[in-house]
């Protein structure tokens, strides 16, 4: 599992180490990371025409120290300082000392730069870019030079993974002790590229609980259900979905799709689409209505393609079983009856609707995912499961359990009726018995999952592709 902690106990946890270890060791620990991953980077170092763009402080001087390293193993390295009466001197005293030498004009060597290092603000930046670094930002972008950002992008912030002004975005990240929260959510995530952690011995100085964590395979086979020899379909679990139309059949049909092939032991379907659900699914267990007289299940989703049965919407609400709520279920949501449930609830909002459910405009949310999140869980005391380039899933109990990153998304879930599969899928590991944020987070790294398959065996994919292509998702978690 990737873990990912805040500033504060980041350097919390380096303030405790550096006690422990001689002056300088552990900057000597980080730029000999950021190095090696440079060296890797530019394949051959010796004539490699490097720049280090410097900002004060500390992350100044691990690439300065970084820059000394491959100036003596042969790359020419240049530093641009962008606050000169502040650069780290012990940094820059190394870097001349290896025969890197202070550039007097920025852009002429960034114009003919093999590799960029960006250590201009780090994790400690706030509000974007300063006026006087964008322009050197922006020639290094520009230029053809392989930009590493230093631990974190100039520009981003470390712990919402905000991006309010200009930052420079980079093709790779080296990121020090831990990731950030910024480096793992969007928008901040796009500007990071590829991400390398390099260890420093931070570990046993971080706290047990991270504040985002984001599950690899490993933790979803874990996670995922299995039947045992006795298991019969009701043991298996039994999902009822209340979705579908007449201007809208075919969000039960995926919805219902998601559902079976996330490994229920069957679903009951309860609305006004039955006829398409049947043709596709004959398996399906139909009923006319109202959800309470369907029969037993162990969990419900409502809404995909709902359309205004508000009715349906309290029924499901006023069950005693976990409720997950999407789409139109969303619009039509009491949060006085959310919050007054003894059963869980998972809401699954994309931006658009969390924003609706929030009363702030769609642009806060997709700028401030992490916040809209946790205050989406708090608000509703129901766990938050927000939609979107990176999906975050949030617990309602405000007792530091850690916000999910889902790691699998992917542009090609794009697409009509993929939250509709979405919602079946969680539905039926919720179910199964599975809690909401790990119902949630598992859906959505196994939707993820399932599209990047199918995008495998050819382009373009509908959100039927992926939900068929659930089954090969689980295989490939299970037997990895």
């Amino acid at each position: 599992m990737r873990t990912a902690y805040s500033v504060e106990t980041v350097r919390n946890a380096e303030t405790e180490l550096m006690a422990r270890l001689p002056e300088g060791a552990l900057m000597q620990r980080a730029a000999a990371g950021l190095a090696a991953a440079c060296a890797d980077l530019l394949g051959r170092v010796y004539g490699a025409r490097v720049v280090v763009l410097v900002g004060s402080g500390d992350n100044g001087g691990d690439a300065l120290y970084a820059g000394a390293r491959l100036a003596r193993r042969g790359a020419g390295v240049s530093a641009v300082l962008l606050a000169p009466d502040r650069t780290h001197q012990g940094g820059l005293a190394a870097f001349s000392g290896a025969g890197g030498r202070v550039a007097d004009d920025p852009f002429e060597v960034l114009a003919v730069a093999d590799l960029v290092l960006d250590g201009i603000t780090g994790i400690g930046g706030k509000g974007g870019l300063r006026p006087d670094a964008v322009p050197v930002a922006r020639a290094a972008r520009g230029s053809n030079a392989v930009v590493v950002a230093v631990d974190l992008p100039s520009g981003v912030e470390a712990d919402s993974g905000e991006v309010r002004a200009e930052a420079l975005r980079a093709d790779a990240t080296v990121t020090f002790g831990t990731y950030k929260p910024g480096l793992l959510i969007d928008p901040a995530r796009e500007y990071a590229g590829t991400v390398r952690l390099v260890g420093i011995g931070l570990e046993a100085h971080l706290p047990s609980v991270p504040d985002l964590e984001a599950l690899q395979h490993a933790d979803v086979a874990r996670l995922l259900p299995e039947p045992a020899a006795e298991s019969d379909k009701y043991r298996r679990g039994v999902v009822g979905v209340v979705a579908g139309s007449a201007r809208y059949p075919g969000a039960a049909v995926l919805a219902v799709a998601g559902a079976l092939r996330g490994g229920a032991g069957a679903v009951r379907y309860v609305g006004h689409a039955a006829d398409a659900v049947i043709a596709r699914f004959p398996e399906t267990l139909v009923h006319a209505g109202p959800p309470a007289k369907a029969g037993r299940v162990q969990a419900w989703v409502v809404g995909p393609g709902l359309g205004d049965d508000d009715e349906a919407v309290r029924d499901v609400l006023a069950s005693d079983v976990p409720v997950l709520v999407d789409a139109d279920g969303l619009r039509l949501l009491d949060a006085a009856a959310v919050r007054d449930r003894e059963a869980p609830t998972l809401l699954t909002p994309h931006a658009g609707e969390a924003a609706a459910l929030l009363g702030v405009p769609r642009e806060e949310v997709e700028s401030s995912r992490l916040a809209s999140v946790r205050e989406l869980a708090a608000r509703y005391g129901a766990t938050a499961l927000l939609k979107g380039s990176t999906t975050l899933v949030a617990a309602p109990d405000g007792t530091g359990t850690p916000v999910r990153v889902n790691p699998m998304g992917t542009p090609w879930l794009a697409t009509a009726g993929s939250g509709d599969v979405l919602s079946g899928l969680a539905g039926s590991l919720l179910a199964a018995g599975l809690e909401p944020r790990d119902a949630g987070s598992v859906a959505a790294y196994l939707h993820g999952l399932a599209a990047r398959l199918a995008v495998a065996e050819g382009t373009p994919i509908t959100s039927y592709d992926v939900a068929s292509a659930l089954p090969s998702a689980w295989r490939d978690v299970t037997h990895s």
